[in-house]
């Protein structure tokens, strides 16, 4: 059961190591495991196998909302699986979503250097446009009711990132359910399929309490032109507009943390 509600309200208030002491869960030893962040710096060739890779077996994944399929392709590749998502762009359930968008948060997730999103590419399969989106092996899922906690001050930062991301993109999907770790605890984002919406307000997205300050100065540095260019057609002009506006938004909110706290309380400087 997902409770988008319910992480919301853990990720406002306690944004730093007061999730997991709220639960009552200390850090835990990391399991011996592969380190599952294996993509970077082999994104061509990783995106190449899934858009191209022969589909051995298709089979469908109980969680979530949009209810995706997980392909498995054929071995000697740098990717075993991917998620198939071929959500056309519209309406479901009130929301608008698109595949699009996820693809899209991929190319975001490049643009800004933050290397939390796997890769994800347009791929048609028995003539269905989609995304497929890599498989991100020997994960953990979060849990609400004993939420994880890596060490600090990696952790919290991890955190911060992903809730200035969500802010920008406006991603109002953040949920349990697409929420994955590491053994390394390395935070994992997937699912942004309502992402990248007209969205020119910051509400019902969990606010920032810290900011990281590499990734805001990215963030400052984007233009419409360069949007245009990393995000190509996959988001709207307007959408693209509403990007900025967002980001003009959170500089705002900055600007009042920074006010009430003073620089050195509120930016992680790496």
């Amino acid at each position: 059961m997902l409770l988008p509600g319910a992480l919301l309200a853990i990720l406002a208030i306690a944004p730093h190591s007061q999730v997991a002491a709220a639960s009552g869960q200390a850090i835990a030893a990391a399991p011996a495991a592969e380190c599952s962040i294996n993509w970077l710096g082999h994104e061509a060739e990783i995106e190449k196998f899934i858009a191209e890779a022969k589909v051995l077996k298709m089979e469908d994944v109980p969680i979530g909302v949009t209810k995706p399929q997980r392909a498995t392709l054929e071995p000697g590749g740098p990717a075993g699986r991917f998620a198939w998502k071929p959500i056309n762009p519209g309406y479901y359930q009130g929301f608008m979503e698109s595949y699009k968008a996820e693809i899209a948060a991929y190319q975001m997730d490049r643009l800004l250097g933050m290397n939390m999103v796997p890769p994800i590419v347009e791929r048609v399969i028995n003539g269905r446009n989609g995304a497929a989106i890599m498989w991100v092996e020997n994960t953990r899922p979060w849990s609400i009711e004993k939420p994880p906690q890596g060490p600090e001050p990696g952790w919290s930062k991890q955190l911060t990132r992903m809730k200035m991301f969500d802010l920008l993109i406006a991603n109002i999907d953040r949920n349990q359910g697409n929420l994955i770790y590491d053994a390394d605890w390395h935070l994992i984002l997937i699912d942004h399929s309502r992402g990248f919406i007209g969205k020119k307000n910051l509400k019902g997205i969990a606010p920032i309490g810290r900011v990281d300050r590499q990734l805001w100065e990215k963030m400052q540095a984007l233009t419409l032109e360069s949007l245009e260019t990393g995000l190509g057609k996959l988001v709207s002009t307007n959408d693209k507009k509403a990007i900025l506006i967002r980001r003009d938004l959170m500089a705002k909110q900055i600007a009042e943390l920074v006010a009430k706290r003073g620089e050195n309380s509120v930016f992680y400087d790496n």
